[in-house]
């Protein structure tokens, strides 16, 4: 009789400390569940910024809006109000979709610090949509290769080849979106938007002539590279010589 008491006891010990458990489990799923659902609302890039546009700026054309964010996706730093930041300014280029952190904004001083010009170069900068411009992935300092999409002068052929090895990537803007509404006649109102970036790289004369000279007279587009990427000059791809 004692023993089957004892292992009655034990029984209801062991079921009280199993719905214990549970009941622990249960109330922190709860907890978890409730931070991950549970938003705050933040300020958020819809279109893009460019380095050196103030907020003020931004929020006035539209730019900002406040969205929720649950607390899980929170960024360090974030913002919640355009009109307290109305006077800072964008460091760099922020992008849609992006939340609005303390650490890319700052004064119109800062943001009109010298580029690092490497000794005896020059910065230039160029128009690029944004597959010329390896859809976003540029970045300052990056290392690219430069090609140009042109037609040739006297046969009026098309051709593609490289035009600078390598040169050094200073900065990356946005510019203005421009409308491809006009280059489509069958639907003028079409609205969409093709994204220009300004490109700024690092060349010396000789390298910025032939570059403002192709973007003037033809397409460039830029490949990014790496320490171990090979680069080295070759005739031009045509129509003739491409599955050569």
């Amino acid at each position: 009789m004692e023993r089957r008491r004892i292992l009655l006891v034990a029984a209801v010990l062991v079921a009280a400390l199993g719905t214990a458990l549970v009941l622990v489990y249960a109330r922190g799923a709860d907890a978890r569940a409730a931070e991950r659902f549970d938003t705050v609302d933040v300020l958020v890039a819809v279109a893009p910024i460019g380095a050196g546009e103030t907020v003020g700026d931004a929020d006035a054309a539209g730019k900002l809006a406040v969205r929720p964010v649950s607390r899980d996706a929170l960024l360090d730093g974030h913002e919640t109000d355009a009109a307290a930041l109305a006077d800072q300014v964008a460091l760099v280029p922020i992008y849609p979709g992006e939340q609005v952190i303390a650490a890319k904004l700052g004064s119109a001083s800062e943001a009109a610090a010298p580029l690092p010009i490497p000794a005896g170069q020059m910065a230039v900068s160029v128009n690029l949509t944004d597959a010329a411009r390896v859809s976003g992935f540029l970045a300052p300092g990056a290392q690219v290769a430069v090609f140009l999409n042109g037609t040739d002068e006297t046969g009026g052929q098309p051709f593609t080849r490289l035009l600078l090895p390598r040169v050094t990537v200073l900065g990356v803007g946005s510019a203005a979106p421009q409308s491809a509404a006009a280059a489509d006649d069958q639907d003028p109102e079409t609205p969409d938007q093709l994204p220009p970036t300004l490109l700024t790289v690092a060349v010396d004369q000789r390298d910025a002539q032939k570059m403002l000279f192709a973007s003037a007279n033809g397409e460039l587009a830029f490949a990014l590279l790496d320490g171990d990427s090979t680069i080295k000059p070759g005739r031009a791809v045509t129509a003739q010589n491409l599955f050569r």
